[in-house]
Order: C-alpha cells, then structure tokens, then sequence
C-alpha cells in the first residue's frame, strides 16, 4: 500500500470495528462499530468514510488461533476482506488480530470506561490496536 490513511476492520459475527490511521501512517484510532445487519449500511459507511478520508488501503484482523491455525473466524474475515476489496475498490491487507480484543478491553479498562461503553466500543478499539500492530510492523519492516 502506499503511503496516507489506511482502515482497518476488526470482523466480528455482529459488529464490524473500524478504525483509521493518520495521513502519515503513524497512529491508528477507533472510528466506529458499524452493524452487520444491514450490509448495505456497512458498505455504505465504509464507502463514505474511505472517500472522505482519502484512504490508500485496508487492513482486516485475521483471527487465528492461538497455534497460528485459522478456524472459521479466519474464514469469515477472509470473506470480509475480500467483499471490502469490491465494495470499495482499494487493496486490502490481513493481518493477524490474536489478543486484540485482549488487548482492546485492557485499554478501556485502563481508560476507566464502565462496561456498558466498553461493550459498545470495544470492536472500533480492537481494530485500532490491528490496525496499530500493522503500521508499526510496516514502519520496522517486521511481518506478522
């Protein structure tokens, strides 16, 4: 990808978390959780917010186990990746997501954010934290 603001998504079965980085792809933050629901609306905003941005690229958390097998979440985010890159047309990356959510929820706990919050954003931070691990790896040359 080249360089400017890079999404990332974090897929869940409900949710889709998205974050963005800055111009110069060096900090990732959440964006928002879009519903699975209405795939439409999810294209939709995901459109709107790639425009707007004037992102470069994608990044979608590939779920792995942790002995680095996929399982069918794997697959679900590969679908998902793949279904961005038609719906918007820009190149889509995946990176290994393990302990994201983990990770994610030690933030907003940390943060001091009461559970209910942490529920509602937990999805947009985690694909921060993916998006985050990407662009740190990108910058040091490091694959994950």
């Amino acid at each position: 990808m080249l360089s400017g603001v890079v999404l990332g998504l974090d897929a869940g079965t409900v949710r889709v978390g998205l974050a963005a980085s800055d111009p110069t792809g060096t900090l990732a933050s959440p964006v928002a959780v879009l519903e699975r629901r209405h795939g439409g609306r999810l294209w939709e905003r995901l459109r709107d917010e790639a425009r707007q941005r004037g992102a470069v690229g994608i990044v979608v958390g590939l779920p792995l186990r942790m002995d680095g097998v996929e399982g069918t979440a794997a697959a679900a985010a590969r679908a998902l990746a793949e279904e961005a890159r038609e719906q918007t047309g820009l190149p889509v990356e995946l990176w290994d997501e393990r302990l994201s959510s983990v990770e994610a929820e030690r933030a907003l706990l940390a943060a001091g954010v009461r559970r209910r919050r942490r529920r509602e954003r937990i999805d947009a931070v985690a694909a921060a934290v993916v998006l985050q691990a990407w662009l740190d790896a990108r910058r040091g040359g490091a694959q994950r």
